[in-house]
């Protein structure tokens, strides 16, 4: 599994962080060839073009607003979790977003390439969820 982290001090409230975070649709406009489709459990990631794509499914199995989610990957292509954890700070909230995550088919010997890759596409969406 390739476990990363991901904080960030940001002068937004904890509300509208989290707002910003937990709104699914908004984070496939930052990732390139996504889009994201709710479901009733969560939703789902569908990333690439024609036969070329895979569906990234994630449910979400714990749900406190406006402070922490736990999503769980229940794909065939990509296994593991991610959580969301926004709490007030002096200048406005802090965001950590944590994900261990794996791709079905790769070794564990590449897991430190997938968190390296990982880690700058979700910070990237976080960056700029948070902007």
């Amino acid at each position: 599994m390739a476990l990363f982290e991901i904080v960030r001090e940001v002068p937004l409230s904890a509300e509208e962080s989290w707002q910003r975070l937990t709104n699914w649709e908004q984070h496939a406009h930052h990732v390139p060839l996504t889009r994201i489709v709710r479901t009733d459990q969560g939703f789902i990631a569908r990333t690439g073009i024609g036969r070329l794509a895979f569906d990234d499914p994630m449910e979400i199995v714990t749900w406190r607003e406006p402070s922490f989610c736990r999503l769980e990957k229940r794909g065939r292509a990509v296994t593991g979790w991610a959580e969301v954890h926004v709490e007030s700070t002096t200048i406005g909230s802090r965001v950590t977003w944590r994900e261990d995550l794996h791709v079905r088919g790769l070794p564990r010997v590449l897991d430190g390439v997938t968190r390296a890759v990982s880690t700058r596409v979700f910070a990237r969406v976080v960056d700029r969820l948070l902007a």
